[in-house]
Parts: C-alpha cells; structure tokens; sequence
C-alpha cells in the first residue's frame, strides 16, 4: 500500500480501537502489504502487548526488529529503542526486559548490557531471570572478568538469587578460578543463604578438574555437617574425580558409602568403576559389577560394553569379548567404531591378524568409516609382525581415504623400518614428517636411536641423541638405557658411564641391565674401582646386583693385584 501521513494516522487509530492480539494481526498485515511502520505504531502495539501480559509476543516482535526481520525507513533499530524506553505511557520494567532478553538471543550481548544498565540507573529492577540471563550470556560469550564484576555490583539487590551464584560459581570452575568458587560461596553464606546441593557438586567437579582433591574431599565433609544430602550426580563426579586422580581408595570407600547412605549407583558410576577394574586388569570384579547392575536394573549401554571388551582385549581373551559383542548386538545396542577399534587392537595385540583383517572389513561393510585410530592399529599389529608390505598397503589406503598420517602412524612407521634394520627407509619417513609439519617427540627419537643402537652405529645415534635439545626435548630413561646399552655394546665404558651418571643427576633411575653391562665394560677396561661404585648405586635404587656383576668385579680385582 502507498503510505502517506493519512493512511499512517488511520493506522494508528485502530491500533488504538483493537484489543492486543487482533491488532498485532492488523500490524503484521500492514507490514506484509508493504506498509513501513512509525515509532508511534511500534509504540501502540508493545504497549498494548504488554498491557495485556503477553510478553513473549512482545518479546517475539522486538526480536524480529533487533534481528533485523523488521525494517522500516522512518526509523533506526536504536532510534526506535530509544523511543521506547523513553515513551512515557509504557510498563517500563517489562519493556526493558523483553529489549533485553531480545539482545541476548541474538547475541548482541554488549547492546543488552547497555539497556541492562541503563534501567538499573533508572532505578527500574530486574527480573532474577533477565539478570542471570544477562550474567550466563556474558560467561558464554568469553568475559568471565566482566560477568564477575556484574555480580559483585550486584550483591544486596533484590534481583540476585541462589540461581545467580550457581551460575557464577560454574563460570569460576569452568575458566580455572577454583579461588573465585570460593569466593563466592562464602559470600552466600554471608548473606545468611544456605547453599544447595548443586553449588556444591559444581565446586567439589571444580576442584577435581583442577586436581584439588583435597578440597573436594573438605567440601563433601562440610555437606554433611550442613546436613546437605548428596544427589547421585554428586556421588559420580566424587568417584570420577578420585579414580581420575588415581586415588582408587577414596573411590571405593565411597561407592561403599554411597550404597549405605541408600543412594544407587547410576549407569555412569557403574561405568566409572567398571573401568577402573578393567584398567588395573581386575576383569572378574568388572564382570561382578556387570551382573550386579542387571540385578539392580540398570540397563547397559555402549559404553559399558566397550569398555568390558577393553578389559578382555587388554588379557588377550579375544573369542570372549567377541561374545560380548554378540551379546551386545542381542541387547538391541548397536557395536561403535569404538567396540571394532577396540577389538581390533585385541586381535592384533594377541598375534590374530587375519581376525583383526576381518574384523577391518566388517567395519566398512557396516558403513562404518574407518579412522586414523583403526589404521594406526593394524599398521602397529602388522609392523610388530615384520609384515611391512601390508603396512604400506594400509598407509596407501588411509591417503587414498584422505585420512592424513598422524605423529602416532609416522612414529609406527620408523620403529618398524629401525626394528627390519632399514634405516634408510626410517629416515625417510622421519623426513616426511618434517614436511608434513608434524612435532617429533620422544617415542620418535627413542625409534631412531633404537634402530642406530640396535646396528651398532653410536656417531648416528649420538648425533640423534644431540640433537633433541633443538625440539626442546629431554631424553627420559627409555632413551638414556637404549644410549648406554648401545655404548657398552661397543665396549665404550667412558661414555657409558657418563649417562649414567647423567641419568642420576637428572633425577632418573638407571635399569638393572644398564648397571649390569656398564658394570661388565668397565671390568673389562680394569677399571673395578668405579664398578664398585656402581654397585653401591644400585643398592642404593633397591637394585639388586647379578651374580655374574659381583664375579666380574672380584676377577677384575685379582688381575690388577
């Protein structure tokens, strides 16, 4: 329609006549006929919106403005905001709100902060929703300083609420500031508010994430005096955080503790525990618990499988986890890339490589797409097995699929190459990896000098050795004992000695076949006196040193006197 100022002032005066939702109808059909709305018509129609109690209508069409589905050419977003806010005859509280939250959905988060102010300086007040909108909004959108200042602006107004610290309290576990978390609980204990079971759980996950164990054990104890009853999910993140933490007493006294306090473990404290029998080779406990949950009634789900197969794998009893998957499937769940990786790995790691080839194809035929993890597998399985015909095949195969060679695949490759005495193809390989932008780290390096050590050539081993300082590297004891039984395979007691020494020094602990054959070379050179020392050095580690060590020594004593 051609708008001019009659047709905009007849606009305006039904708008005025009409009950709310029948002149939004109204607004929305002159919008859709081509006619460009005023301040004075958006004006009408909010107030009547709003007068009425329908704020998510209202909310809606303030949205739609601020997202720009809205436009008009006799008005600008702000101008028309600005208009708003400061129309006389509107709820301004509400108003303020759904301009607000309407900034916030579109992640316009500094405009929604501006409005969100300037209403505070009106002396207006905020909905504890539009303010902890305001304060999640800000922590998602990367300014947790920023939200943090908010809130301590914010303390003592009617607005903040328990909601309010929860939502603070997870930003400080979640950006690292576990001080902050405390922080603010000791504020709301201030105020006279007793914290729930969810401010709680989040501090004592905090804390784990952060390795304060200790802390999260306080926390869990002061509940208790608070008479605050752990939930199920406090219970989980406890045992998670203490068997990540290796502390596996903890977690057991706890799952007993849990049962007691008649609180019945969920499919993912079920799964916690399973995996840290199955991680410390205890399968017949994780298959205790297994029966325990289907008399429980706790339904399995991938996960549980998975891992039980990890455990069985992991003892080389392929042909029982290959059941499990069968019993798996009869269960209604469905084997992941994960359950074939993992059963993958077990056949190779157990010599069954024809089974692990088998297994590989099933994975394609079941439109399954093989990973960078399921390739490095099998090229570790068939390298371990001498067969590097096929590892290139499978290497050629992964490019082919545009799955790019990782460090891990790279580092297989050499140890291979370096294990069939074909250093020239290793170095190759190692050249590659350069080019492909990828970082050498350690178990590249102890490959390599593995391969020079293991042909007896200590120039190309030591210059590898030499030369990890340039990638910021450390030789660790695998490097140190591959160097010195390297050296004292060429009779070199001098050099050998001196990485031993070396390895102490550092804070390393030498193996008894390093002690052994530097002992043995240096009795060889007549130089008893400091195998002597050596010994003493072992005993000290609580190494024991071999018969044969102790007659070296006592022949080398009767020849030099």
């Amino acid at each position: 329609m051609l708008q001019t100022q009659q047709g905009a002032a007849v606009l305006v005066s039904k708008l005025l006549k009409t009950p709310p939702l029948k002149a939004l109808t109204l607004f929305k059909s002159s919008i859709e006929q081509g006619f460009h709305q005023t301040h004075q018509s958006f004006s009408i129609i909010l107030d009547g919106l709003l007068s009425s109690n329908s704020i998510s209508v209202a909310q809606s069409l303030i949205l739609q403005l601020v997202s720009g589905r809205i436009t008009s050419p006799h008005f600008t977003v702000p101008s028309l905001l600005q208009y708003l806010t400061h129309s006389c005859f509107l709820n301004s509280t509400p108003l303020y709100e759904i301009v607000i939250n309407a900034h916030l959905q579109s992640q316009l988060i500094e405009q929604g902060l501006i409005f969100f102010n300037e209403m505070i300086d009106k002396g207006l007040v905020p909905s504890s929703n539009t303010f902890n909108s305001i304060l999640s909004s800000v922590i998602k959108n990367g300014s947790f300083e920023k939200a943090w200042l908010i809130f301590e602006d914010s303390m003592g107004k009617e607005f903040l609420d328990m909601y309010s610290f929860g939502i603070v309290i997870k930003g400080c576990c979640e950006f690292g500031d576990l001080n902050g978390a405390f922080e603010a609980l000791a504020k709301l204990k201030q105020m006279g508010w007793r914290p729930n079971v969810v401010i709680y759980t989040t501090i004592i996950d905090g804390c784990f994430k952060y390795g304060d164990a200790g802390r999260a054990k306080e926390l869990f104890s002061t509940m208790s005096v608070e008479g605050i009853i752990p939930n199920q999910y406090t219970y989980s993140v406890l045992l998670n955080g203490f068997f990540r933490q290796g502390l596996k007493t903890d977690g057991f006294e706890l799952y007993e503790k849990m049962k007691l306090d008649g609180v019945f473990p969920d499919i993912y404290t079920y799964n916690s525990l399973i995996n840290v029998y199955c991680s410390n080779g205890e399968i017949s406990k994780a298959f205790e618990l297994f029966d325990e949950m289907r008399h429980n009634g706790v339904v399995y789900n991938v996960v549980t499988y998975n891992t039980l197969i990890r455990g069985l794998c992991q003892e080389k009893r392929v042909l029982e986890a290959e059941k499990l998957v069968d019993q798996m499937k009869l269960a209604g769940l469905h084997p992941n890339l994960i359950t074939y990786n993992t059963l993958i790995d077990g056949c190779c790691s157990a010599g069954k490589l024809e089974k692990g080839l088998t297994l590989f194809n099933q994975i394609k035929s079941y439109g399954l797409t093989p990973t960078s993890i399921t390739y490095n597998t099998l090229i570790a399985g068939f390298s371990r097995a001498g067969n590097l015909s096929k590892v290139v095949d499978f290497v050629r195969e992964m490019e082919e699929r545009g799955i790019f060679p990782s460090k891990v695949t790279y580092t297989i490759l050499i140890d291979a190459f370096a294990r069939s005495n074909d250093m020239e193809k290793a170095l190759e390989v190692f050249s590659r990896m350069h080019k492909a932008g990828l970082t050498v780290d350690l178990c590249t390096y102890g490959a390599l000098i593995h391969g020079w050590c293991s042909q007896g050539n200590m120039k190309e081993a030591s210059k590898l050795f030499l030369s990890m300082s340039e990638y910021h590297l450390q030789p660790n004891d695998v490097i140190y004992n591959t160097m010195i039984f390297g050296y004292c395979k060429e009779s070199s007691s001098y050099r050998a000695l001196k990485l031993l020494k070396e390895m102490v020094e550092s804070g390393m602990i030498p193996n008894g076949a390093s002690y052994c054959l530097t002992i043995e070379v240096l009795c060889g050179d007549g130089k008893w006196k400091e195998a002597e020392v050596l010994v003493s050095g072992m005993m000290k580690f609580g190494l024991k040193p071999s018969i044969s060590s102790c007659d070296l020594i006592q022949k080398a004593k009767n020849v030099t006197t």
